[in-house]
């Protein structure tokens, strides 16, 4: 399996920003081969982590140029930062 994460700092509102990923963004990644999970994360202070889980690194790969289309097309004003994003081999998991 493989992971891909964002993070992104300086969110002016998490409540809409959560909304718009839930209702928009989450189908997105369930359409994606071999989507296995996906979480959207506020951790508090204008800063929100996504998790992506994928049979394959396609799948992260996709899901982290869906992620910045989405990001450009919906959620500009609220994620005003590019995110940092990391990806990889999921090496242990429960």
């Amino acid at each position: 399996m493989y992971a891909a994460i964002r993070r992104y700092e300086g969110v002016t509102d998490s409540a809409e920003a959560a909304r718009l990923v839930k209702e928009g963004f989450v189908p997105l990644m369930r359409q994606v081969p071999g989507f296995v999970a996906y979480y959207w994360i506020d951790t508090g202070d204008g800063a929100m982590v996504s998790t992506s889980v994928f049979q394959d690194r396609a799948g992260a790969d996709e899901s982290i140029s869906r992620a910045a289309d989405f990001v450009r097309d919906n959620l500009a004003s609220l994620l005003p930062n590019p995110p940092q994003v990391m990806a990889g081999e999921v090496v242990a998991s429960a």
